[in-house]
């Protein structure tokens, strides 16, 4: 017999957490798309870590779904063990700037360290030094409608 009681809230809510580059390239996949203002990109050194607040597009729930019934979620990207962060194309004075984060990367230097590349529209760039890949994704709240999905150019 089915549960009469309503789904809790934050069943639908995702928590994905990378730490090789098969989770990552997953973790990549659930971000596509998400816009965020440069202001809500935070540096802590003394926690070594970056967190970025951002507008994800829920991919996962665009399956069968009319134009006018997409979701975006507001979402929180955490980035551990980071030792430095530099960029390009990113005006760090320019908080109200939005970003759309197309995809993560990570590139190898000595194992398990490397680069952790936040590739943006635009050819913007974050580079995050990382002793080694520890990153997460947690959706803060509810979704909300849009009518707007991606859409992106090709060649």
């Amino acid at each position: 017999m089915a549960d009469p009681r309503p789904a809790a809230p934050e069943a639908d809510r995702l928590k994905l957490i990378a730490l090789d580059e098969e989770d990552l390239a997953i973790l990549s996949a659930h971000v596509q798309d998400a816009v965020l203002k440069i202001g809500d990109i935070t540096w802590l050194p003394k926690e070594r870590r970056v967190v970025l607040a951002v507008n994800r597009f829920a991919w996962e729930a665009t399956s069968g779904r009319r134009r006018s019934e997409h979701q975006r979620r507001r979402s929180a990207l955490r980035f551990d063990r980071v030792s430095s962060v530099s960029s390009t194309g990113v005006d760090r004075n320019a908080d109200e700037k939005v970003l759309s984060l197309l995809a993560l990367r990570f590139e190898p230097l000595q194992s398990p360290s490397g680069d952790l590349l936040l590739d943006f529209a635009g050819g913007a760039t974050m580079r995050l030094g990382v002793e080694c890949l520890e990153v997460e994704l947690t959706d803060l709240g509810p979704a909300w409608s849009t009518d707007h999905a991606p859409r992106h150019v090709l060649g």
